[in-house]
């Protein structure tokens, strides 16, 4: 059970690096591309669209390059999703100084699977700091439901880490809920293991939502993943039930967990489900086929829907349901958020209603 504050400005509230996604048209590979697409990204704004699409308010804190055109394509993204954001200015420093990062990813098609490569030197989201903002004003003058924190910038560089860190410190102290997506990525974490274990397990402790794979809980917190052995998917869930109760054991101030389930069957056609404990009640959604268009995405679609879902203060069954549905309509997008209509047209993929709306 989850209780949300009932003074706020923001209902949800996300700390990110934003970047660029270039794509090729087409499905086709980057190699042998020449047009491309681009967008604003980031895998934590990804999350905040759903809820910010469905009309409730969002923050989001940055970073961005001074004077820079990526910037006022960002900020011009952020505004038409419907978010409020703020963040430092940071000069540029000549041309090998400060750029938002590139994402550099295709689609992928049939058994050719999606390559995706990061360029992120010269990052500017590395640099954010607690410093540059109003932590008072922010979680108690304006207010906020839930802050959303990931592994992706808890682990982006020290002064990041820290960053997250400091925000969990200050939303716990002032009632905030926390909700924290592990997203374990190697490359951040390389040289860097037994100080990130730390802040996250620190960070763990204080939130009340957790999510994550079976990779990002053992190699973010180090707890045992799911037990070899056993075929079928009645195992593996039992599987995940088992580790998920030692997450529980281990991080007893969250109320809620969850993680999904992907069968990837070709690029187009993934078995996608998911397994929530919410207290001592668990869901479970076995996995369905869903088609995808971009596959990236999906998991900040799952996640911003079951966020929207408890904010909105659903009963706990739907806050799954509602989360699958959001990632399976993120996978139908080029973008790599969701851009949902209203919610009858989450419940609709649902559903399985594929009918046409006139």
């Amino acid at each position: 059970m989850i209780t949300l504050k009932s003074d706020f400005k923001y209902s949800l509230m996300v700390a990110t690096s934003m970047g660029i996604r270039i794509t090729p048209v087409n499905g086709q590979p980057v190699h042998s591309s020449k047009l491309f697409e681009m967008q604003a990204t980031s895998a934590e704004t990804n999350v905040a669209s759903i809820a910010s699409h469905l009309g409730l308010p969002v923050k989001v804190l940055t970073t961005f390059v001074k004077d820079s055109p990526i910037a006022q394509l960002i900020k011009a993204d952020l505004r038409a999703r419907n978010m409020d954001f703020e963040g430092p200015e940071v000069a540029q420093g000549g041309p090998w100084g400060y750029r938002h990062q590139f994402n550099i990813a295709d689609s992928g098609f049939g058994t050719r699977g999606p390559r995706v490569l990061n360029d992120r030197a010269g990052e500017v989201g590395r640099t954010l700091n607690v410093k540059d903002f109003d932590l008072e004003k922010l979680f108690v003058k304006e207010g906020v439901q839930i802050l959303h924190l990931s592994g992706l910038i808890g682990a982006l560089s020290p002064e990041t880490s820290e960053f997250c860190l400091q925000l969990a410190r200050y939303a716990k102290k002032t009632g905030t809920r926390i909700s924290f997506d592990l997203n374990y990525r190697a490359s951040f974490w390389k040289g860097r293991d037994k100080e990130l274990r730390e802040i996250f397990t620190e960070i763990a402790s204080f939130s009340d939502i957790l999510i994550g794979n079976e990779e990002d809980f053992q190699l973010c917190l180090g707890i045992e993943g799911p037990e070899a052995g056993g075929k079928g998917i009645e195992a593996e869930i039992e599987g995940f039930k088992a580790m998920i109760n030692r997450v529980k054991a281990a991080f007893p101030n969250a109320s809620v967990y969850a993680t999904t389930l992907r069968e990837v069957i070709s690029v187009n056609e993934h078995m996608w489900g998911a397994i929530m404990l919410d207290g001592d009640d668990w869901q479970v959604i076995m996995p369905r086929k869903i088609n995808v268009l971009d596959r990236i995405g999906g998991g900040d679609g799952f996640v911003g829907g079951l966020l929207y879902a408890i904010l909105k203060g659903w009963p706990a069954e739907q806050w799954p349901q509602f989360g699958w549905a959001s990632g399976a309509l993120a996978t139908t997008f080029l973008t790599d958020y969701a851009q949902p209509a209203d919610e009858e047209q989450v419940w609709s993929v649902w559903g399985g209603n594929a009918r046409v709306k006139r």
